[in-house]
């Protein structure tokens, strides 16, 4: 009686057959693997061109320099406008010297000269004729004056007493300008004394030269209590 083989005792019997053909297949790839990779590869090498750039360059015509136009220098001989005569030559002129006879005279018109005399306005102190009031000096007029004053009731209330300088101008026309304060012990007093100054009569001016002229005054005043 025949023994029957198995179907798996048959398949182990071509175990061999398919490994053979496994390795086979698998060295196929390998080498179909190593033949791809060492495929040459062309590289293509580009070199880069740089091209020269132009630079375009503007002219403005119209702001160009304009050198300056050199001119020759002529140097003029003098020869060509002065003649020179010699001492020997004799020059023949067409002017008439008979109307420059002897008896001719040249007239010149006289001119008036009048000299103004210059006017001095800054007053004097002391003058050729001094002012005079009503006839007397300085002192004539200070009795005037003491005897037009009245005494400021504020001052005599309190008592206060004393003596106002003052100082003023006599005009060329006589009249007194220019009254200023020196020194004053109140207002009061001051204020009363140039009051009766200017209600002064006119003066006969002083004098220079016999010309009038601006005379400059200083003038105390005193006020005194009939008291003291």
């Amino acid at each position: 009686m025949e023994a029957k083989k198995t179907h798996r005792a048959d398949l182990q019997n071509r175990r061999m057959l398919f490994i053979e053909i496994g390795l086979v297949i698998a060295l196929a790839f390998v080498v179909g693997a190593f033949s791809w990779g060492q495929s040459e590869k062309v590289v293509q090498a580009m070199t880069e061109v740089v091209a020269p750039i132009e630079e375009e360059v503007i002219v403005n015509t119209e702001q160009e320099v304009r050198q300056p136009e050199v001119r020759p220098q002529v140097n003029q001989v003098l020869s060509e406008f002065i003649d020179v005569v010699r001492n020997e030559t004799q020059i023949e002129t067409n002017y008439s010297f008979e109307e420059f006879s002897e008896d001719f005279v040249i007239e010149v018109p006289t001119m008036e000269v009048t000299e103004e005399e210059a006017v001095e306005d800054i007053p004097i102190f002391s003058a050729e004729e001094m002012p005079t009031f009503q006839g007397g000096d300085l002192n004539t007029f200070r009795n005037w004056v003491q005897s037009n004053m009245v005494y400021p009731a504020v001052a005599s209330e309190n008592n206060i007493q004393g003596t106002v300088t003052l100082k003023f101008v006599i005009e060329r026309d006589g009249s007194l300008t220019n009254i200023e304060e020196i020194q004053s012990p109140d207002r009061s007093l001051l204020e009363e004394a140039i009051r009766v100054l200017k209600t002064s009569p006119k003066w006969t001016p002083g004098k220079q030269r016999n010309k009038p002229v601006r005379v400059m005054y200083i003038l105390p005043v005193q006020f005194r209590l009939q008291n003291n």
